[in-house]
């Protein structure tokens, strides 16, 4: 069994989607150690860097990167039950984990990485898409934005999601993916808050605005782990 990577930092998790420029150094600066998963061990040798860990089902990491990295750095994880999204984060252990990679030309790839961020909420996740940072809300959570930012709220189940800050309120509303959600709504005035009922709603917001969600993720709490599958 392999053992869990530890970080007292932060964990860049690299996937195999396209990169936009800056993309990994921006993940990077905030979770600086280093994991490939799969096919994104070629995109850290590319950059001139050498994960420490990768892994995956290796069905698309390149025979060049399979013999430029140490062996004891790869970690085989065959179970197809599971994405090797899935997979790589259930092996960390950190205050924020990054994810780039995982978005990109196929949809289906994003969509998948949408549903790792629901199977964690007791993580610090957050899936940088190149022009958004998307994220599960935590029970409580307040981020210092500018008037006008960009703010999204996608339901990934039904719920109701308290708010103020924004330019939309949504005290009372019953939001649901196959009814009403919460795109392109904005900020009214700083400090957004957002008071989801369960962890179910997702947060857009443009990459630019990094550095006040992480430090309002830091100062939220999570949600309780999840019971395992049966």
């Amino acid at each position: 069994m392999v053992e869990r990577f530890t970080s007292m930092t932060g964990i860049t998790l690299l996937g195999g989607g396209e990169l936009a420029p800056g993309q990994l150094e921006r993940a990077l600066a905030a979770a600086p150690d280093l994991l490939a998963v799969d096919g994104g061990a070629d995109h850290a040798l590319a950059a001139g860097l050498m994960p420490k860990w990768v892994s995956g089902d290796f069905d698309s990491i390149s025979a060049h990167a399979r013999q430029a990295i140490d062996p004891g750095r790869l970690f085989h994880t065959p179970d197809q039950d599971q994405t090797d999204f899935d997979k790589a984060v259930s092996l960390t252990e950190a205050p924020l984990v990054m994810a780039v990679g995982f978005t990109g030309a196929r949809l289906d790839h994003t969509m998948a990485g949408m549903s790792t961020l629901l199977r964690n909420p007791h993580r610090r996740l957050v899936m940088d898409a190149g022009a958004d940072l998307c994220f599960l809300a935590p029970p409580r959570l307040r981020l210092d934005l500018a008037e006008g930012v960009r703010f999204s709220l996608y339901p990934m189940g039904r719920l109701e999601c308290d708010s103020s800050g924004l330019v939309w309120a949504t005290r009372g509303l019953v939001f649901d993916p196959a009814g009403r959600l919460g795109t392109s709504n904005a900020v009214s005035a700083g400090p957004v808050e957002l008071r989801p009922s369960a962890p179910l709603m997702l947060v857009m917001v443009p990459v630019v605005q990094m550095a006040p969600v992480l430090d309002g993720l830091r100062r939220a709490p999570v949600w309780p782990e999840p019971a395992p599958a049966r």
